[in-house]
């Protein structure tokens, strides 16, 4: 097993520059970049009030320039936005710049906001974090014992009906059933019991330990009812196929013939195989949760998280944030799927990496 994470470890950073490498490619020819961004903004009325692509690094106050008047989109002024942002030089040198300062953590600077692009990223990382490690825990203590009561009890009414809810749960868009929560919940017509702004309240530093976290969860609880009602079904599924195939083998039906009731069959022997695929899972679960699946919910509920930093920095070609995410959530992907393999092993001891060619 050693030598088999060694190999791992080893693979991530050519991995990690495959991937980036293919992304900076796909860029250079995708239509439009921040100079261009910034250009059409000026052209249109609104680059006066957008100072932060040309000004802001200047005046270090992150806010719109104060020169009167439009600006003039001239040669001079794209030559100036081509060289502050780095593309005055060929790209296969700024790309290995790039990647070169990823080694060490150095993201650069955002191109619209005075800002490092590691604190911008640190600043929203707690609310997608929490996010994703709650819907993933709720959704994982859902679906789990779900799943094994509807392979237990396949193709009776528990079965039947369960699975008719799952569908309607499945079939209802997160952002709809955030809606209907909000107006059931959040004082939108009927209950005023859970706020819909923001991950705690502003006056959350001068509250109580414990009234902290009661803050904490009432903030929480709508978005990860939102994420967790539209992501379960899919691993509810999977719980219970896993375990349905298990029970229809050979060995169970010898582990029977022993004697052993149902309940030591089930936890005994059937668990420990049937859970392999289900850990095996985790990774792309909560990764998802983290970088994409969240993005609506957060725009809904006023949390600004990864997911809603993602989508502005892709529509803003703020090219640093924007590989400064994928850089992660890559390394991030990387090391929960070898987390997930070593979880297999100690689960199931019979499992054995060491021959596995990667």
């Amino acid at each position: 097993m050693k030598a088999y994470i060694l190999r791992r470890l080893a693979l991530i950073v050519p991995t990690i520059f495959g991937i980036l490498l293919a992304n900076f490619i796909i860029v250079q020819f995708a239509p439009g970049g921040p100079v261009e961004n910034i250009v059409a903004r000026y052209a249109f009325g609104s680059g006066a009030q957008l100072r932060n692509g040309a000004d802001a690094h200047e005046n270090g106050s992150g806010q719109p320039g104060a020169g009167p008047g439009a600006v003039s989109t001239n040669a001079a002024l794209i030559h100036e936005l081509e060289t502050r942002f780095g593309f005055d030089k060929p790209a296969h040198v700024r790309f290995f710049r790039m990647t070169s300062n990823y080694l060490r953590f150095d993201f650069g600077r955002s191109y619209y906001r005075d800002e490092s692009v590691l604190n911008i990223i640190i600043e929203k990382f707690p609310v997608s974090l929490s996010l994703a490690f709650w819907t993933t825990f709720v959704m994982y203590l859902i679906a789990i014992p779900l799943g094994i009561q509807k392979a237990v009890r396949d193709g009776t009414q528990f079965d039947i009906w369960s699975s008719m809810l799952i569908n309607i749960f499945c079939a209802i868009p997160g952002f709809i059933f955030a809606v209907l929560l909000i107006v059931l919940f959040a004082g939108g017509s009927y209950f005023n019991i859970f706020p819909v702004r923001g991950l705690v309240s502003a006056n959350w530093q001068d509250l109580g330990l414990w009234n902290k976290i009661i803050d904490y969860l009432r903030h929480i609880t709508l978005p990860v009812i939102c994420m967790t009602a539209s992501g379960f079904a899919m691993l509810t599924m999977l719980a219970k196929n896993s375990f349905a195939a298990e029970l229809n083998k050979l060995y169970v039906a010898t582990a029977r013939s022993k004697g052993l009731t149902e309940r030591a069959v089930l936890f005994r022997h059937v668990f420990r195989n049937a859970m392999l695929i289900v850990i095996s899972s985790f990774p792309l679960v909560f990764l998802s949760l983290l970088f994409t699946g969240s993005m609506l919910i957060e725009i809904i509920f006023s949390l600004d998280g990864i997911g809603l930093l993602g989508f502005q920095s892709v529509l803003n070609r703020d090219y640093p944030v924007v590989f400064a995410t994928l850089y992660i959530y890559t390394l991030m992907g990387l090391i929960l799927k070898l987390i997930s393999d070593i979880m297999l092993t100690l689960i199931d001891p019979r499992i054995n990496f060491n021959s596995v060619d990667i």
